[in-house]
């Protein structure tokens, strides 16, 4: 690790996803602020890595003086902030019906609050950088695939990052989103208990008969975070088997061909 690394955020880090997104931020010569509520979890991650590659940070995301004030200390050792990758998330309403307004609370709060949080601790950094923010949103951000309070946020997160894209795109700082569709992770292990083949079930709406690995969504929030994406900003990128090119089904019935 070379003392002029960038210093990459990476909020949800301890998770599926999050873990992928560390690894691929390390392997490509960053040093990783990993921050997640799962205190253990960061422990267990940061374990596996070199002194100094992988620092952890364990707080209230969606309090921005305590995410400021766990920050402060880790940018006065090591810089500022040149990049973040806001991953933090989860769903909890399945329904409109089962969405009460402490679930709608809930959910909005984690995945759409606490990503502005995110930002406005790392800004000052961001602008002396000229770096660049990647929301990890979801194709749920884009159509409606139940859990109408997480797939508010994230839609939310969408417009979020064209504003960023607009208003400080003059200091060189960009913004954008990559929408996963299916990702297998530890999240979807409770609908796999109750359904052993949900996987398989679900393929026959993607495209590419397959989905997304933590890696995937890694390799495109790498991209846009480096410099080979240096002229994209206020971009959404679905990494999501062709989920929102169309549907399969729907056109074969209107088409009455088998595709």
């Amino acid at each position: 690790m070379t003392s002029n690394s960038r210093l990459t955020l990476i909020t949800g880090a301890a998770g599926g996803i999050g873990r992928g997104l560390v690894e691929r931020f390390v392997a490509g010569g960053d040093r990783v602020l990993a921050h997640d509520r799962d205190a253990e979890g960061l422990r267990a991650l940061s374990a596996g890595y070199g002194d100094g590659q992988v620092l952890t940070v364990a707080s209230e995301l969606s309090d921005l003086d305590a995410l400021r004030a766990a920050l402060a200390p880790l940018t006065a050792a090591h810089g500022p902030i040149g990049a973040v990758i806001a991953n933090a998330g989860s769903a909890e309403g399945l329904s409109l019906a089962a969405t009460r307004a402490e679930v709608w609370r809930r959910d909005i709060e984690l995945n759409l609050h606490a990503s502005y949080c995110t930002f406005e601790a790392a800004l000052d950094g961001l602008k002396a950088t000229a770096g660049n923010i990647v929301f990890i949103g979801s194709v749920n951000g884009l159509v409606a695939l139940g859990h109408p309070a997480y797939s508010a946020a994230k839609a939310g997160l969408i417009s979020y990052a064209k504003s960023i894209a607009i208003e400080y795109g003059r200091l060189g700082l960009r913004a954008n989103v990559v929408c996963p569709g299916t990702v297998k992770t530890p999240a979807w292990q409770a609908r796999a208990d109750k359904n052993p083949q949900v996987f398989e079930e679900l393929k026959k709406w993607y495209p590419l008969g397959d989905f997304a690995a933590p890696e995937d969504v890694a390799e495109a929030a790498w991209f846009l975070a480096s410099p080979l994406a240096r002229m994209i900003s206020g971009a959404v990128l679905p990494v999501d088997g062709g989920l929102m090119a169309g549907n399969r089904a729907m056109a074969s019935e209107l088409t009455l061909e088998l595709f």
